[in-house]
């Protein structure tokens, strides 16, 4: 097996499928709120079955595996392939599925360059498929229900004019203890936001705990079991600001079984910080031996992250000692995995030697003495354009001059449900991921087309009268909150999205289950898409592109790891996404199968 095929990650923790259906509005001794009207809930059909025709390649291991156990029989071995369960509990598949030839083949050098050209094509094998008009209409418009009758809320706060300094959202992610929560914990603290006496505070009960390392976690980690253990369990938040910038720190936690926590975190990022451990073992741990590393810089970028800035952390220790060997080390295995999960390495991934602890590199550069090689590296010259790869040598410079690709504030509305409560009204959270809002404008709440209008919007927590795309927002309205679910999309009603039961999709298969290590039609998992999280089934596989060849085989019967792949897939309930080529931020996804990532893709085309 390839030492970079993200193929050779293994992750086990199972996440609950998370059911956003509306539940129906609470009584009130008031008037009560109108029923919305409910979510089409379509069945899934069974998948059609494959072609008859004899498109078998008599050189694929599995296929002659297959017809010496069926004594030769063509036609009984085309039907075993078609039972892939079954096919399993033959010990001749699971020893020639081990064997060298199999699957070794990396994925694509960026799976979203393979979706050139491609949408057209696919489109008509999907439509072909079952050719139901209704697939290709446009959707009726959608019905504007009244606005909920409920209590004035009487607006207290004044708000506040726009900040014109620009917002990012940052999330911290890579292994556990590669020093995350520590980071961005020094990283408030030496940009003034949190003041000595805690510091001293934090000081103390990190050594009451024998642990004196990990005071300035306890700035980010605020519950006592995250403290305890010295691991971070829920996504961190907090928020700075420098004289270029406004920023939010999301710190994810680190640990396999916290991944589905890590995924709402690195939702709402526009960059992401990968730190890595140099200490001797922890980044071979993190990352060769199915740590999180790996999982962390895939779904960061199939969850919109733009920009990565790999810290290689802990070169202060005594098995580093600032050694130029080590880190460029992990900075030559981390390149070509990272160029296989879609970053333009040259362009979007950033490098720098950091200590967290200590605060070397993050405001200030690391002392000559310390690392003498690194500062010669970053003396200051001109920059070619469109570059994240600038000649900053500290993080909080090589961030604040970072400059975002153009936001459009014009843009139809879009705003991700990230979670909900109530506060005297329904309190909706998100992150505007295109478009702007305005306190009093009208919003639609899709997939359900409930309507109402915002009576209070917060960027965080504090009052505003307008917010901006990559702004946190919170919005106060007149909805029943039981109508409000996390994956629900916020837009304006005159430019409202499609919400779909059906789409197409190019996947990169990374990683399958022992037990399920074909990827057929009817293969059922975890969607992840934007902040939505349901489960969805395999409708039929349209192409698939051999690893090794690169030869594009149409209606295969099924697919193997390393393989680029397009298919249909069917959600039970409607949810809102888009072509990853008009939105990428409702495009790219991620597909789950008992803790495991086992592909990442796009949408190409919505079906019905």
């Amino acid at each position: 097996m390839s030492k970079l095929n993200p193929g050779a990650t293994s992750f086990f923790f199972n996440p609950g499928a998370t059911s956003w259906a509306p539940a129906a509005p609470a009584a009130t001794e008031s008037t009560p709120p109108p029923v919305p009207e409910p979510v089409k809930e379509p069945v899934i059909k069974t998948p059609p079955a494959a072609e008859e025709e004899d498109d078998i390649d008599e050189n694929d291991p599995l296929w002659k595996v297959t017809l010496e156990i069926a004594g030769g029989d063509r036609d009984r071995a085309i039907k075993m392939l078609g039972d892939p369960d079954s096919l399993m509990k033959h010990p001749q598949v699971i020893e020639a599925m081990n064997s060298p030839n199999w699957g070794n083949g990396d994925t694509a050098d960026s799976w979203e360059d393979e979706a050139d050209g491609i949408t057209a094509p696919v489109s008509e094998l999907a439509i072909a498929e079952d050719a139901s008009p209704e697939l290709a209409a446009t959707p009726p418009a959608a019905k504007e229900p009244e606005v909920e009758a409920a209590e004035e809320v009487v607006i207290e706060e004044v708000a506040e004019d726009a900040d014109m300094r620009e917002h990012l959202n940052i999330v911290f992610i890579g292994h556990v203890d590669a020093g995350k929560s520590t980071l961005s914990g020094n990283i408030l603290y030496l940009t003034d936001h949190v003041d000595k006496r805690t510091i001293e505070k934090y000081e103390r009960e990190a050594k009451q705990r024998n642990r004196e390392s990990w005071f300035l976690a306890f700035i980010m980690d605020t519950n006592e079991e995250e403290r305890a253990k010295g691991k971070t369990v829920e996504v961190g938040r907090a928020h700075l600001a420098t004289d270029a910038k406004r920023y939010t720190i999301l710190d994810a936690p680190g640990h396999k079984s916290y991944v589905p926590n890590m995924i709402s975190g690195a939702a709402q990022a526009d960059v992401g910080i990968l730190v890595i451990s140099a200490r001797k073992n922890e980044f071979e741990s993190g990352f060769e031996r199915g740590g999180q590393t790996r999982e962390h810089a895939m779904l960061a970028k199939t969850l919109g992250v733009k920009y990565l800035i790999v810290v290689v952390n802990k070169m202060d220790d005594p098995t580093v000692k600032w050694a130029k060997s080590r880190f460029d080390e992990i900075v030559s295995k981390l390149k070509p995995f990272l160029k296989s999960c879609g970053f333009k390495v040259k362009k979007e991934v950033k490098f720098m030697p950091i200590s967290a602890l200590n605060g070397d590199n993050i405001l200030a550069p690391v002392s000559p003495e310390a690392c003498p090689w690194w500062g010669p590296l970053h003396a200051p010259t001109k920059m070619s354009e469109n570059t994240v790869n600038t000649t900053d040598g500290e993080l909080m410079t090589c961030l604040d001059n970072l400059a975002m690709p153009d936001r459009d504030p014009t843009a139809p509305l879009r705003v991700p449900v990230l979670d909900r409560y109530y506060d005297r009204g329904a309190v909706i959270l998100g992150k505007i991921e295109v478009g702007s809002i305005s306190r009093g404008d009208k919003i639609m709440l899709m997939p359900t087309g409930t309507v109402t209008k915002v009576d209070q919007l917060y960027t965080n927590d504090v009052p505003v009268k307008q917010a901006m795309p990559g702004d946190n927002i919170s919005i106060r309205c007149s909805l029943n909150i039981d109508s409000v679910c996390k994956g629900f999309v916020l837009c304006a009603p005159e430019s409202a999205p499609r919400a779909v039961t059906r789409f197409s999709c190019q996947l990169a298969l990374v990683d399958l289950l022992e037990t399920r290590s074909l990827f057929t039609a009817g293969y059922d998992c975890m969607l992840h898409i934007h902040t939505c999280e349901t489960e969805v089934m395999v409708g039929r596989l349209l192409t698939a592109i051999d690893p090794k060849t690169k030869v594009e085989k149409r209606f295969p019967r099924f697919a193997k790891v390393g393989t680029t792949i397009t298919c249909t897939l069917e959600v039970a309930q409607s949810i809102v996404v888009a072509p990853f080529a008009e939105q990428p931020q409702l495009g790219r996804f991620t597909l789950r199968d008992e803790g495991k990532s086992i592909a990442i893709g796009m949408v190409l085309k919505l079906l019905a």
